[in-house]
Order: C-alpha cells, then sequence, then structure tokens
C-alpha cells in the first residue's frame, strides 16, 4: 500500500513536509506524477511548480530522482521500498490549491499528493500531523477522507481506496467553529474558518433546506453516507469548488447571516453565500457522478476537453438559485431580480454573438480561465449562457408536455441511468434524453441553442410560466439589472470601468463602441471628462446628462504617455433586463416555483 505522511516543521513559512513511501516501486524505474489541474476547475494550473525540495532514500541510502517533465521524476529501477520526501509552499488561499500559516492549513491532494504510477487504482493510507508550533497544538482537522485511526476533527491515520479518492478530499486544519445538521437521512457538517460573527442556527436552518430540496429532487436518497461543506472567511472572498462528498468554499465575512438578523430578512450577500453553498452541493449529482465520459479517468497531465460544461455547470447555475427560491430561503422577487441580471450580464456580453455555449466549454481552458481585455467581445460564460439555455430546455419541456415534464425530469432521468449503471454521458446523450422523455424531436432547437451564438428566446418561453421580459437602459455603472424603476441612462461610451488611484481604469472596450472609434484602449487610466476629475460619480452623471451632438474630450494616460480622445456619445442600448409577473396565482407559474 501506498502511504503518504503530511506534516510541517515550518508553518511560519508556509511549508507542507511530505513523505511518500512506496512499498513496491516500479522495477523499470517508478514514475511520480503531481497532477496539472484540479478537476471542477479548467485550467492548468502546474501544481509541482510549489514544490522546493524533494530526493529519495531506500534502507541503502540516498538514490537519484529524475525530473523528466514539468510535474513528473522518475526513480531508478529498485526492487525494494524507497521513502521519497518532499516540501511544498502553500500559499494559494483559494479552494483550488494549498494554504498553511499559524492560523490554518488547508490543502486538495492534487497540490500534495504525487501520484504513483501504474499504482492508481491501489489503497492509498494517508497519516496527517499537526504542525511544529506551539501556535497549532490545539488545532482540529476536518476532511472526508475514511478515517482509520484517530478521534473525529483530530489529526490521525486516513485511507482512501484509491488515488481518485484521495485527491478528491480536501482537508482544512485548524481553530474552526463547526455545526452539524440532518438533511434526507444523512449528517452534514460545516466548518468555518476565520474571523466573522455569525447566527449559526440561521445558516443550519437554511442548510436544512436547501440539502433536503436538492436530496428530494434527485429522489430522496443522497449519494453519500455523510457531507463536509469546508468555509473559509475572508474580507472579499467568493468561490466554491465540488467534490463526491465534500465542497470546499471561501466567502465574505459580510456574505454570512449576522446574529440579529430578522428571520425574513436575506441580504445581498448572504443570498450569494446560499446560492454558493446550494450550487457546490448540487454538484454532488450534477459532474462528480452524472458527468460527461471523458472526466471518467481524467488525464490531469494535460487538457481534457469538453463541450459539455454548458449542462454541468448551467444547468447547476440553473438550479442554484432556483432551489433558494424552491426551498423558501428567497422570495419570488429576490429570484426574478438574480434570474433577470444573469440575462442581464449574457445580454452586455458581444461574444454571445461570436461564440456558442459548446465552443466555450470546450475553449475553457484557454479562454474563459484565462481571460483578457477582449474577453467580452470574443467569448460567452458557459455558466451564464449555460443557466439561461437550462431555463430554455425546462419552460419548452413544460410547453410541449403540457405541463407534464420539466427539467426536473430530465435530470431525474440522467441520475437514475447513472444509479442502474450507465456511466458518462455524450456529446449528445442529453439531447436524445429529452427527446425520449418528450417523445419527440427536438435537436434543430437545441443544436440552435447550444451549438450556435446567438439569442435565446426568453420573451417567447418566459410568459409559459406567467413571466414578461422587460428591457431598459442602465441608469449607471453598477447597475446589474433586476429591478424595474432605477433611472435610465441616456448615453453609452462602450467601455467597463473601474475606479483606480485618482482616475478610472478602463477594463475593456466593446467593439465598435464609441470608446473605440474614439481610441481608448483597455488598460487606459481615465483621468478627465470634458476638463472634469474622472471619478465614477462624474462618468454616470455625464452619461445621463451629455449632448449626443457635441464631441466630449477625455484624458487617458496610457502608461505613461498622455492621450486625448474627443468622443462621440451614442444612445443607451436597453441591455438590462428585469422580470414581471403576469399572474402570481397561474397555476404554471406556482408549478414551476414548486409550490
Amino acid at each position: 500500500m501506498t502511504e503518504y505522511r503530511v506534516g510541517s516543521r515550518n508553518p511560519a513559512g508556509h511549508y507542507f513536509d511530505i513523505e511518500l513511501h512506496i512499498d513496491r516501486p516500479d522495477p523499470a524505474g517508478q514514475v511520480l506524477r503531481l497532477p496539472a489541474w484540479i478537476p471542477g476547475s479548467y485550467m492548468i494550473r502546474d501544481f509541482a511548480r510549489h514544490v522546493v525540495e524533494i530526493d529519495a532514500e531506500t534502507a541503502a541510502g540516498q538514490v537519484e530522482l529524475t525530473q523528466i517533465d514539468k510535474s513528473a521524476y522518475r526513480l531508478p529501477p529498485l526492487e525494494e521500498p524507497v521513502i521519497v520526501r518532499y516540501r511544498v509552499h502553500a500559499w494559494d488561499l483559494s479552494v483550488r490549491g494549498a494554504h498553511l500559516d499559524l492560523t490554518h492549513g488547508f490543502f486538495n491532494g492534487t497540490s500534495l499528493f504525487f501520484e504513483v504510477e501504474g499504482q492508481g487504482d491501489a489503497p492509498c493510507r494517508v497519516v496527517i500531523e499537526a504542525p511544529q508550533h506551539a501556535d497549532c497544538c490545539d488545532w482540529e482537522l476536518a476532511t472526508r477522507l475514511p478515517r482509520v485511526e484517530g478521534t473525529e476533527f483530530g489529526f490521525g491515520v486516513f485511507e482512501a481506496e484509491n488515488y481518485a479518492q484521495l485527491i478528491d478530499c480536501p482537508v482544512e486544519m485548524g481553530r474552526f467553529r463547526r455545526f452539524d445538521f440532518e438533511a434526507g437521512g444523512v449528517r452534514h457538517d460545516m466548518v468555518l474558518t476565520g474571523h466573522f460573527d455569525c447566527d449559526e442556527e440561521r445558516l443550519k436552518r437554511d442548510l436544512i433546506r436547501i440539502c433536503a430540496h436538492e436530496i428530494e429532487l434527485f429522489g430522496g436518497k443522497a449519494p453519500f453516507e455523510r457531507y463536509l461543506f469546508l468555509v473559509t472567511v475572508t474580507g472579499d472572498g467568493y468561490g466554491g469548488l465540488e467534490h463526491r462528498d465534500s465542497t470546499a468554499l471561501i466567502c465574505s465575512r459580510d456574505d454570512l447571516p449576522r446574529p440579529g438578523m430578522k428571520e425574513d430578512e436575506t441580504t445581498e450577500g448572504y443570498r450569494r453565500f446560499l446560492g454558493l453553498c446550494s450550487h457546490e452541493y448540487f454538484h454532488s449529482w450534477n459532474i462528480k457522478r452524472i458527468m460527461p465520459t471523458v472526466f471518467l479517468r481524467p488525464d490531469l497531465s494535460q487538457e481534457v476537453y469538453t463541450p459539455l460544461l454548458w449542462a454541468f455547470e448551467g444547468i447547476t447555475s440553473y438550479y442554484d438559485d432556483l432551489v433558494l427560491l424552491r426551498s423558501g430561503c428567497i422570495t419570488l422577487k429576490d429570484y426574478l431580480g438574480l434570474l433577470a441580471q444573469t440575462i442581464t450580464r449574457v445580454r452586455r456580453s458581444p461574444g454571445r454573438l461570436r461564440q456558442s455555449a459548446a465552443e466555450s466549454s470546450f475553449n475553457a481552458w484557454t479562454k474563459f480561465y484565462k481571460q483578457d481585455e477582449n474577453a467580452p467581445n470574443a467569448i460567452i460564460s458557459y455558466y451564464a449562457k449555460g443557466c439561461l439555455i437550462a431555463l430554455c430546455i425546462d419552460l419548452r419541456m413544460r410547453q410541449r408536455s403540457g405541463g407534464r415534464l420539466s427539467l426536473d425530469d430530465l435530470m431525474r432521468a440522467l441520475w437514475q441511468d447513472w444509479l442502474q449503471g450507465k456511466r458518462g454521458i455524450g456529446e449528445r446523450d442529453i439531447q436524445q434524453r429529452i427527446n425520449t422523455l418528450l417523445g419527440e424531436d427536438l435537436n434543430r432547437e437545441l443544436e440552435q441553442w447550444i451549438d450556435q451564438p446567438g439569442e435565446l428566446p426568453l420573451e417567447e418561453l418566459l410568459p409559459e410560466i406567467a413571466l414578461r421580459l422587460h428591457w431598459r437602459p442602465a441608469a449607471d455603472s453598477q447597475d446589474k439589472g433586476g429591478c424595474s424603476d432605477a433611472p435610465p441612462r441616456r448615453w453609452w461610451l462602450g467601455a467597463q470601468i473601474r475606479e483606480e488611484g485618482d482616475g478610472l481604469c478602463l477594463q475593456s472596450v466593446i467593439e465598435d463602441s464609441p470608446a473605440q472609434r474614439a481610441g481608448l484602449a483597455a488598460g487606459d487610466r481615465l483621468i478627465a471628462i470634458d476638463g472634469l476629475r474622472a471619478t465614477r460619480s462624474w462618468h454616470d452623471r455625464w452619461l445621463r446628462q451629455a449632448r449626443n451632438a457635441e464631441d466630449h474630450e477625455l484624458l487617458a494616460f496610457r502608461g505613461d504617455v498622455l492621450v486625448r480622445a474627443e468622443v462621440r456619445l451614442q444612445p443607451a442600448e436597453a441591455d438590462t433586463a428585469w422580470l414581471e409577473v403576469i399572474d402570481e396565482q397561474a397555476p404554471a407559474l406556482r408549478q414551476w416555483m414548486g409550490a
């Protein structure tokens, strides 16, 4: 059995120290490889770059390790056990990597555990010890790695059935707060690390609603025996990464429910956090079990391409907030505001007319995860566009079946297929499953939505559930959409801005916009508009009050060079969505809401 030992002799230096014990190395020369990416986050991250020391020895003494590529090493031919010792620098405060200091430690197995090639299907034993520092002596540990020695939430010995399970169980250690609850007959734990003040009872009640609803959606039986939420609380963090029976989350402390918050009060930040929990939990079914065929045994040394992320991330994005509505965590008004913001994001992305959802999925590795200043003009998010495709599929299924079928039935059918032994979703399997359920061929329409760039028929389909989509110009640069009563902006510059120093930085410039025609470019630091210092408030007031017939002088620095631009604005487009309820008692609306 392969054994790993994890500790730290210098947690203040952010180092994990690992020993890898290999009982039976390949006699031809054992290869060790650290993953280049982590499942769920589709970008090459080259985790091996954080290895700062590595050596190997047998009972006879030191043996040579040869690096064969950026992520792999080869041992010489050996017929006896060998120990590989290495040190990993852990200073990535995210859900994807590893982080260690005197306040806590966190790691994913993809950051710390070399795979012993040829032995990936064999069991792996892991010994995890507390870091060697007085500040760490009272730490606890949380993970869903199966424990074989040690007390609950203590350091100890763990055993994974194979390498895939080993790297699918993140580990948190430190002084954290934790609580547990039951949903769907299964114990769930939440561990929170960081500085925060939280109404844990309110959070527990809402999580019970969310988890119970999702378990019921998929037939009433959870696919795991226990589930763990690992939450790192920071000043402004946000993100999550799914695992088979746990998730790693990062959130802002302001996103947690504060003590004393009224039962019917839900802040924007708390809605965002609950949506994140709902999203990653839904992934327990949709991508951790129901998954593209190419992800069944993925090659973690290189990109693994699929055009299906629109379904696995997009459908999950559709359900994350919808579950909040259906489970009673948010109101219909709140939910429609969130949905309208997604519609607005897609409409404001010119790339929707260039790239399809399938292309966005396939090119996630290089375009979505490595966005540059031209990204709004070139790409569309498979999360946001996929969410709206899921909405369209849901509404079309309801329409064609007279309300008898919906996207819920598709997800249950895919889950039943999995339970009956069908592993892996092919590129056209989802479309075929829809056709089978409905008893008719929707391929032409589905291919238009998924495989072609362009608009979706939201205005046509939303009235099926007594909703009407409206458009208006944005009120200002911070208007995300969702509400109907914002005062409209009259003019459009065509540049996304952020405040920076004593001016405004142009993050991106929309193709064929007034800003682009005037010669402005992404990265320019706008310092003056019509002779006045460029601030966000003046920028927004200018776009409401300016006269289109005039040329306006903008001054900007491009690097250290002053740029003068004469801009003629154009009327603001109605690109900001809000949704109206036509009839709150309409049966189709209430059925869709889960009432």
